[in-house]
């Protein structure tokens, strides 16, 4: 099980981003504007883009992904059964390794403020 916080985690990797947020600001910007695009409602929720985008994070065993996601997914109200049923899913589709980054994921949503 992750015995790191993820909310520090966030944070961390919100600051050591910084210097290339404005050597490559235009890059940035870019990416920022996909994953608003990407992520907008549409025939899908945002919610359950938001639960794609944290199953492929489990799946690549992407941390940060994890904690980005499920704070995402907490502010747009998500439920730990919705959760657990993806986590299923990931499992399924990834074995063994994507248990592991479920637990994760768990530990992320118990512990995010």
């Amino acid at each position: 099980m992750s015995t790191f916080d993820h909310s520090s985690l966030i944070q961390n990797i919100n600051a050591q981003l910084g210097p290339l947020r404005k050597s490559q600001s235009e890059a940035m910007q870019g990416f920022g504007q996909l994953a608003r695009a990407s992520l907008a409602d549409g025939a899908l929720s945002e919610k359950h883009k938001e639960l794609i985008a944290l199953a492929i994070g489990i799946t690549q065993h992407c941390s940060g992904c994890i904690g980005f996601h499920v704070k995402a997914l907490k502010r747009l109200g998500a439920t730990k059964a919705e959760l657990e049923e993806m986590l299923a899913v990931c499992v399924y589709m990834g074995g063994g390794p994507a248990l592991m980054y479920s637990s994760e994921a768990l530990h992320a949503w118990d512990n995010m403020v």
